[in-house]
């Protein structure tokens, strides 16, 4: 059988069992859970510190209409941040490397952000096809590019974070392949080569970090339009 640096990008099997749902139900079992104690430990106090800013930060843009996706945007926010990084650990499992679940996360929050537009404020989302002060022979044109735009959102959601995941894990994989070839060759490049990978890995542990980010801010600016 020949394999291929993509390998590490296909949704194994073991047992007749995906691994694809057990790498979506661990994040969830990681984090502890928060009690009715008057102080916590510093785990949940920090755990609590982060998602109450995160929270503010995402949701003040946002009026009162839009603090009801509080709770969903930063659960996916933690989701995403936590199987990414979870990712990054040797003999793991991308799941967001995969297409089937970043579309199954953009697709149904960027259809929800648009039925509410299209439920509360019609007039406003339908307003958003065409710019005020279009002339008269654009309009066709522009009614076609901006529906257009509006549908390539979930696919640009979905294909962001997959793309960057995937250069991210394939060059790590890539350069530390070279490091272990050179070696017995050249130690003193292998060393160099090395170093490289270390900081290559701190920069996709940001990247891992900022993909989330990115993923739940841009659904908080599509709600923003439609609420």
């Amino acid at each position: 059988m020949i394999l291929s640096f993509f390998d590490q990008f296909d949704s194994p099997i073991i047992c007749y069992i995906p691994l694809m749902i057990l790498a979506m139900t661990l994040p969830w079992i990681l984090y502890p859970t928060p009690t009715d104690r008057w102080l916590n430990n510093r785990l949940l106090t920090l755990q609590g510190w982060f998602m109450n800013r995160f929270t503010q930060q995402l949701l003040t843009p946002l009026n009162v209409g839009g603090h009801k996706w509080a709770l969903l945007l930063t659960s996916v926010m933690v989701f995403l941040i936590t199987m990414n990084l979870l990712s990054l650990l040797p003999y793991t499992f991308t799941p967001t490397a995969q297409l089937s679940m970043s579309l199954g996360l953009a697709v149904p929050l960027w259809l929800a952000t648009v039925l509410i537009g299209m439920r509360n404020q019609p007039t406003a989302a339908l307003g958003h096809l065409l710019p005020e002060g279009t002339p008269t022979p654009l309009i066709p044109v522009l009614i076609i590019i901006e529906t257009i735009s509006l549908f390539i959102r979930p696919v640009a959601l979905g294909v962001r974070i997959t793309a960057n995941l995937t250069a991210g894990h394939l060059l790590i994989q890539l350069i530390a392949t070279a490091a272990f070839v050179l070696i017995p060759m050249m130690p003193t490049v292998a060393l160099l080569t090395s170093i490289v990978l270390f900081l290559l890995t701190l920069l996709e542990i940001a990247v891992a970090m900022i993909q989330a980010y990115v993923f739940v801010l841009l659904l908080s600016l599509y709600l923003q339009e439609n609420v």
